[in-house]
């Protein structure tokens, strides 16, 4: 028989789906306490009982991305999507808590000058990019958008290295057939509350932890200047021009992620964060066995595309993405659906 615990389990009292999109502090004492009693009422297990190892990976569920109001908000085409997500993405967490081993949610983490953040660039006259601009490689190349001089010291490289690393770096992005070179608003900024996970879904992690006596595994992405990260798993270009090492793939999350039988995928946004780790780890399967992929579970009711209304709307490219994984072996499914309702989930092993 299996040690854990069955679901679907009840929702804590505590639980205010109203405030999922609102920033508060979790009283953290206080839902220690009350998650010892409900591992007891419940009968949950500490996770290392667990006979069944499933891990829920958590994409950039950030205030930055997830909150109305701060900076990269997404929305989805309902402008509600990330809030509506992370309503479903904590019910998820409760009613699954005697399955779920490991929680591990992935932190987009920046500084101010970094590659897709306006400072890095100026024009003739010397002024930055606006949020959302599109910088392609014809216009590095024909100087319409140049690395900023101001910053090289803060860089510490030599303004002419950086200058010919932006003009390889939009090669890069355009071989490669990645999304080009965007520039974003200043978001999920170190040290500050846009970088914070959005307080329901920390509450629920912490709650997780106590109650299952799991560290919550938390996974930092994104802090490297040179290079845009949307993946958790590996940065968007690993070299330089002299084709030497700017950054590497976190193969020790891959061969982690890849040692769970089973892992559940949901976060933000749909069509880059979430779109590129998935992507990233359907790439890494074939180096060990093609059947790992049936043992990837994407919750498509808890993550949601970037729409920018009359500026860009990319639902239809994650959704595409979405039916490549699903043709993969990958399975698509929903948070609401019991647990023995997914295809192959390994809902009981032999202890």
């Amino acid at each position: 028989m299996s040690a854990q615990a069955p679901s679907p389990l009840p929702i804590p009292s505590f639980f205010e789906p109203q405030r999922v999109g609102e920033v508060w502090r979790v009283p953290y004492q206080e839902r220690a306490s009350q998650a010892k009693v409900w591992a007891n009422q419940q009968a949950i297990p500490p996770a290392d009982q667990d006979s069944t190892h499933i891990c829920l990976l958590i994409i950039d569920a950030q205030n930055t991305f997830c909150i109305p109001g701060f900076e990269l908000f997404v929305g989805g085409r309902s402008q509600r999507g990330a809030v509506e997500d992370n309503i479903r993405l904590c019910e998820f967490i409760y009613r699954n808590l005697g399955r779920l081993t490991t929680i591990i949610p992935t932190l987009d983490t920046h500084t101010a000058m970094q590659i897709f953040h306006p400072i890095f660039w100026v024009n003739n006259q010397g002024d930055n990019p606006p949020p959302m601009t599109i910088i392609a490689l014809e216009e590095v190349q024909s100087g319409q958008w140049r690395v900023n001089p101001a910053i090289a010291h803060t860089l510490q490289q030599p303004y002419e290295d950086l200058q010919r690393y932006a003009l390889h770096y939009t090669q890069r992005l355009s071989s490669a057939g990645k999304y080009p070179l965007t520039i974003w608003p200043y978001h999920s900024m170190l040290g500050g509350i846009g970088h914070a996970l959005v307080s329901a879904v920390e509450e629920a992690c912490f709650f997780h932890a106590i109650a299952r006596q799991s560290q919550t595994a938390f996974e930092v992405k994104g802090n490297n200047p040179l290079t845009e990260n949307y993946s958790v798993l590996s940065p968007e270009v690993l070299d330089g021009v002299d084709q030497q090492p700017i950054a590497q793939k976190n193969q020790a999350l891959i061969q982690k992620l890849l040692t769970f039988d089973a892992v559940i995928i949901a976060g933000q946004a749909k069509s880059h964060c979430v779109a590129w780790t998935i992507d990233d780890l359907l790439s890494a399967i074939p180096q060990q066995n093609r059947a790992l992929a049936s043992k990837i579970y994407l919750l498509e009711d808890c993550t949601s595309p970037v729409v920018i209304p009359d500026v860009v709307d990319f639902t239809d490219q994650a959704d595409a993405a979405f039916q490549r994984f699903a043709a993969a072996g990958m399975q698509v499914v929903r948070s609401t659906a019991d647990l023995h309702t997914w295809p192959g989930f390994p809902i009981e092993k032999a202890a």
